[in-house]
C-alpha cells in the first residue's frame, strides 16, 4: 500500500526527473515483490555459504573472475590496489545515457591519476532492457556509447544462477527492504583492498560519487 500510495502522490512540473525516478523505483519495487525468483534470492544464498571456485570462502573481490565482454576468463587479482566501481548496466533504460555519460566521465578523470577501475555488467534481468548479445552490447557501449572502461560479459546478478561476485557484492552491502538487485546501474564501490564499503542505487548519478571516492583513492 505505500508503495501504491508513493504512485499516486502528484508531481510538480519543476520536479519531472525526481519524480521519474519516484515512480521507477516503486514500479522496479512493485515487479520484484511480485517475482518469485528473486524473493527466493535472499533466503536460498543464506542457507548456502558462497565459495570462490577453488572452494575457498571469498575474503575479497580478488578472489573472484568473471568472463569479459569479449569472452576471455579475467582473474580480478588485476584489480588489487584499485578503487573500483562495479555496475550492471542495460542498453534500453532510461538511467543508459546519463550513467553512461557520467560513468566515462569519471574514468576520464580519474582512471590514470588515481587508478579508478570501472567494471560494466550487461544484465537484462529488469524490464528486459538488455536483450542483445554480448556483441552488440559492445558495439552499443564502445562504439554509440564510447565506454572505454572495463566490460563483462552479460550475467545474472538475481536469482540462483546470479554470478558469484554478484553474489559477494550482495552479502557485504544489503539493499533497503531486502538485498537483492532491484534495478538496473546499481552501484557498488570497491575499496583498494578489495572491500565492497558502499552501494548505490540507480538514483544516484555516478558524478554524486567523486567525494566518496576521493576518501578512497587517499587510502
Amino acid at each position: 500500500m505505500f508503495l501504491l500510495r508513493l504512485l499516486s502522490r502528484p508531481a510538480a512540473a519543476s520536479n519531472r526527473t525526481a519524480a521519474f525516478g519516484l515512480f521507477g523505483t516503486a514500479m522496479v519495487a512493485i515487479n520484484l515483490l511480485s517475482t518469485s525468483s528473486v524473493l527466493a534470492c535472499p533466503s536460498s544464498q543464506s542457507k548456502q555459504p558462497l565459495k570462490t571456485e577453488a572452494g575457498t570462502t571469498p575474503a575479497s573481490v580478488y578472489d573472484f573472475s568473471a568472463v569479459d565482454i569479449d569472452g576471455n576468463k579475467v582473474d580480478f587479482e588485476r584489480y588489487r590496489g584499485h578503487v573500483l566501481i562495479i555496475v550492471n548496466v542495460a542498453s534500453k533504460c532510461g538511467y543508459t545515457s546519463g550513467h553512461y555519460k557520467e560513468l566515462n566521465e569519471l574514468y576520464e578523470e580519474y582512471g590514470e591519476t588515481e587508478g579508478l577501475r570501472i567494471l560494466a555488467f550487461p544484465c537484462n534481468q529488469f524490464g528486459n532492457q538488455e536483450p542483445g548479445t554480448n556483441e552488440e552490447i559492445k558495439h552499443f557501449a564502445r562504439d554509440q556509447k564510447g565506454a572505454k572502461f572495463d566490460l563483462f560479459s552479460k550475467i545474472y546478478v538475481n536469482g540462483d544462477e546470479a554470478h558469484p561476485l554478484w553474489q559477494f557484492l550482495k552479502q557485504r552491502q544489503g539493499g533497503t527492504l531486502f538485498d537483492a538487485i532491484k534495478w538496473n546501474f546499481t552501484k557498488f564501490i570497491v575499496d583498494k583492498k578489495g572491500q565492497p564499503v558502499e552501494r548505490h542505487g540507480p538514483q544516484t548519478s555516478p558524478l554524486q560519487l567523486r567525494d566518496n571516492l576521493k576518501k578512497y583513492f587517499a587510502q
